[in-house]
């Protein structure tokens, strides 16, 4: 392995961002998301996003 290489790979966002209004809803909490309402995929709001990458974060 590279050393300039990620041990882990970064959360996955959506592939495809739709701008809003209107805006999606977070699917975790229901807040709403910087997401459009027509993008594909599982959206989460900022604070979901990251607690969600904290989650998955590999302990190096």
């Amino acid at each position: 392995m590279d050393e300039n290489e990620p041990y882990c790979a970064a959360p996955a966002r959506p592939a495809v961002v739709v701008a809003g209004p209107p805006y999606a809803d977070c699917v975790d909490c229901g807040k709403p998301t910087e997401y459009g309402v027509a993008t594909p995929g599982r959206v989460l709001c900022p604070v979901c996003e990251w607690q969600d990458a904290q989650r998955t974060a590999c302990s190096g």
